[in-house]
């Protein structure tokens, strides 16, 4: 393991100053940190499954029958939930983060923000977080709220198993059932559970190539990490991950529409994850980050597959 450590030199700081946040006032700025909006990419993670449930449960959505303002909706909630977690998880995690190269700079662990004014922040953006469940028919609004538990379980899950990532998985792409329900009620569900545990797999696979920048600090202060348990096999363990989510993406397709033809809508995704491995180096800082933002174009194209064969399995 310790031949496949991140060099300081390829580190990245957890926070950049740049574009938006740059122009915030300064009172201001450490609670864009804490948000994360200097990082939009988490967001749309969070998003593009809340995406991808709506357009494979619903097909192209229309004017007519809301479904553009819903998905508008699903991202704002995606901005804001986001936002609330990494707060929720800075005021968890402040002991840990004063002592990780990476997060030591984070508003709450650097001392600049108090966890009283913490938590204030977090209220509000739930409180936007209420105002989109209420857009939800009441189906989705009680699949929504099942998340509760396991968000607020996460922080805890890297202190007491070496697989933490499993875990955010299941969080972080909670928006695919929400966006299944929201359009097609508790109809087809096989289909929706299939695609969401490639979405899992899928989620487990990228923040594996995250967390490659964190070995070094991570084994020292004691906690779990995926990049940690797979040691030297990182690269097979994302590979085996985008495979199993590409297999399962693939099954709830063929259950909604059995044609070969509705296959080849995942095809660029699947190349674009192949891609991703092929590329990935995991002792390069600099290198995992990026394959984990590309992260966001895979989520694209996942849902424009979602798009295609949502559209024939409505018709």
């Amino acid at each position: 393991m310790s031949g496949e450590i991140v060099p300081d030199s390829q580190r990245i700081p957890d926070s950049e100053l740049g574009g938006l946040v740059a122009r915030i006032p300064a009172r201001w700025r450490d609670y864009a940190q804490l948000a994360r909006v200097d990082r939009p990419i988490g967001f749309w993670l969070l998003f593009w499954p809340c995406a991808w449930g709506l357009l494979l449960g619903g097909g192209m959505p229309t004017l007519r029958d809301g479904r553009w303002a819903l998905l508008a909706w699903l991202w704002l909630g995606s901005v804001a939930m986001r936002g609330a977690g990494c707060v929720y998880n800075d005021i968890v995690d402040a002991d840990i983060d004063r002592q990780v190269a990476r997060t030591a700079a984070r508003p709450i662990a650097a001392g600049r923000v108090s966890k009283r004014a913490a938590w204030g922040w977090l209220l509000v953006l739930c409180g936007v977080g209420l105002v989109v469940l209420l857009q939800l028919r009441w189906q989705g609004q009680v699949v929504a709220l099942g998340s509760l538990a396991l968000v607020a379980a996460y922080p805890f899950m890297k202190r007491i198993t070496g697989f933490p990532q499993a875990w955010l998985g299941l969080v972080f792409t909670w928006g695919l059932p929400v966006g299944w329900v929201a359009v097609r009620g508790f109809d087809g569900l096989g289909v929706m559970g299939a695609a969401y545990a490639g979405a899992v797999c899928w989620c487990i696979g990228y923040d594996t190539i995250y967390a490659c920048q964190d070995r070094e600090d991570d084994a020292m202060v004691g906690i779990g990490s995926s990049a940690l348990t797979l040691g030297r096999h990182v690269k097979a363990g994302v590979a085996g991950f985008y495979a199993a989510a590409v297999a399962l993406w693939a099954l709830a397709f063929w259950w909604l529409r059995a044609d070969w033809l509705a296959l080849l809508a995942l095809l660029p995704v699947a190349l674009h994850l192949g891609w991703q491995v092929a590329g990935l180096r995991p002792k390069d800082g600099c290198n995992a980050l990026a394959r984990f933002r590309a992260n966001h174009g895979a989520g694209a194209l996942m849902a424009l597959a979602c798009w295609v064969v949502g559209n024939a399995g409505v018709g």
